[in-house]
């Protein structure tokens, strides 16, 4: 949930805002490192030292979490104590006195560079080899970590590795289940860190180890767990992109070799058929292909696989892309405008065009696009019109330009270019008041669902407040009152407290039910937030006195 860290006290409840407050008054609050640039990381004394981490973008809070037990609601005191810290000069609270559990805390970073100075040797091997024997998990890390000084290093021995994981995560009859994938997909990733470091330096033969074993093992075993949120295929689609970052990374002969043989027999032998990552393997053989031969090995794999459409004109990417690296541009564009119908080429084709300011070619591609997608994919089609605007721009048409962003606006596309701004630019200011309005109309005229909130989006670019509060007033439930309150507080706060306060009556006499109860007393905030205290205060009365047997109701009215 997302909480604007100037009102964060409206979004938590009053108990744990004052139990956070007590701590952040009794000094319990370490000062914060910043992580990195927003990310804040806080030590909360109590009982137990609690570690609390805060995410901030725009005076947004994006993301908290706090190591403690607490699950009865989504924010605990630990993390209130640190937003109370985060505001307290603008709150004006006064500060706690630093205490001796206040005081910053050497970082742990810190903590484990100083010991390493320190600590022997004979020491410092004493305890690895106790831990590596201790601890499989550590072993497992120590071993991947310094792979590359390892000569017995081998695929054979990670596939060991995720076997292990796998038996742990499976039940008495060798099921995993929902839970337990989750187990596999976090000790998977453990296994991931060691590869990329193995890559980062400059050792590709363990990452192409690790992930082998990872993809042949997780394969297996989609058979007996239940993977509905998708945990081990993510971690096989992460194997699959390891793999495919070595390839692009140019390795070694023996290994190109290696991993080209191994794509194309792990395809043969039908590893991941039906699977998606069946194309997969071969993507990653694309980009290890270095001679004719090869690429016709591929080739003819490709053209045996039964794909769907989507996945089709990915493969005639591949293709291209292939062609393009072995036989140069000439065969790659005869290849591309034999399958233009192919997004993915179309788009080419108009990069390219552009780029060499073939503006007459690049028009024909896209009219062509147009007449191709308009019927079974108007979407798509859409988008040539996108590019046609893109040319019209280039060319500086006037003209043209109006037409292709008027029209791309109304039709409410995805907004791959500021079709409002652009039109803006280009239509004569005596002529922009008459010419918005006939946009409104025609957008209004569609009447669809969507059309409402373009509508409203183009009175605040207008600044069109009064007409931008006609239409809440049309559609006044709470949802559309709150998205659209910061652009009509300034000069409607009295009307967004009426309308609040409708509102909250309408949506009491329908939902029942605790979390709908902090909803109404969040908008009930609002109207506070506004200026409505009296009327907030009078509805409160009336709702009590509307509900005296809706005991959680009258518990959150009172915490207000």
């Amino acid at each position: 949930m997302e909480i604007p860290l100037n009102e964060f006290e409206l979004h938590i409840s009053e108990t744990i805002l004052y139990r956070g407050l007590t701590y952040y008054r009794n000094g319990f609050v370490v000062e914060p490192e910043e992580l990195n640039p927003g990310e804040y990381e806080f030590t909360v004394r109590g009982r137990d030292d609690y570690t609390v981490n805060i995410s901030l973008s725009n005076g947004v809070i994006n993301d908290y979490a706090c190591d403690c037990p607490y699950d009865m609601g989504p924010v605990c005191k630990h993390v209130a104590a640190a937003l109370f810290y985060m505001q307290e000069d603008e709150l004006e609270l006064n500060k706690p006195e630093k205490t001796s559990q206040g005081k910053k805390q050497q970082s742990t970073k810190d903590q484990v560079d100083e010991l390493l100075k320190i600590i022997p040797h004979e020491e410092l091997k004493q305890f690895i080899h106790q831990k590596t024997g201790d601890d499989r998990a550590f072993l497992n890390t120590f071993l991947g970590f310094f792979a590359h000084h390892n000569t017995n290093d081998s695929k054979r021995s990670y596939e060991k590795q995720v076997k292990a994981i796998l038996r742990a995560a499976s039940d008495r009859s060798g099921f995993i289940d929902w839970a337990a994938s989750g187990y596999v997909a976090q000790e998977i990733d453990n296994m991931f860190d060691i590869a990329q470091k193995q890559v980062e330096r400059n050792n590709p033969q363990t990452a192409v180890f690790i992930s082998t074993a990872i993809l042949e093992q997780l394969a297996d075993a989609l058979q007996y767990a239940d993977d509905s949120d998708g945990s081990i295929a993510g971690c096989i689609d992460a194997a699959i992109e390891m793999l495919h970052q070595v390839a692009k990374e140019e390795p070694d002969d023996k290994i190109r070799g290696q991993l080209l043989d191994y794509c194309l027999s792990t395809f043969d032998q039908g590893v991941f058929s039906g699977w998606e990552w069946h194309l997969g393997i071969l993507e990653v053989a694309s980009v290890l292909v270095r001679t004719e031969n090869e690429l016709e090995w591929v080739f003819a794999r490709i053209d045996q696989t039964e794909l769907s459409d989507y996945e089709s004109m990915l493969a005639q990417g591949l293709k291209y892309n292939m062609l393009l690296k072995i036989k140069g541009e000439g065969e790659a564009n005869k290849y591309l405008e034999q399958y233009m119908g192919n997004p993915i080429f179309r788009r080419k084709a108009l990069e390219k065009s552009i780029n060499k300011k073939d503006y007459d070619n690049a028009n024909k591609i896209a009219h062509a696009g147009i007449t191709h997608d308009m019927e079974a994919k108007p979407g798509l089609a859409k988008e040539w019109y996108d590019w046609l605007l893109r040319i019209a721009l280039a060319q500086r048409e006037t003209k043209k330009i109006i037409e292709y962003a008027r029209y791309l606006l109304i039709d409410n596309f995805r907004n791959d270019q500021d079709y409002y701004q652009i039109l803006k630019d280009h239509v004569k200011p005596e002529s922009w008041n008459g010419f918005i309005e006939t946009v409104i109309t025609d957008i209004s005229a569609k009447r669809r669902w969507i059309d409402t909130s373009l509508v409203a989006n183009l009175y605040i670019k207008e600044k069109w407040w009064d007409r931008l509060l006609e239409m809440v007033k049309q559609n006044p439930d709470l949802s559309t009152v709150e998205i659209y309150e910061k652009h009509l507080a300034k000069n409607y706060a009295g009307e967004l407290v009426q309308m609040y306060e409708a509102g909250i009556l309408k949506y009491l006499e329908n939902n029942v039910g605790r979390k709908h109860y902090q909803k109404a007393s969040r908008y009930l905030r609002r109207m506070i937030k506004l200026g409505g205290r009296i009327q907030a205060d009078r509805l409160i009365n009336k709702i009590r006195a509307d509900y005296p047997r809706r005991p959680a109701l009258l518990e959150e009215l009172s915490r207000i």
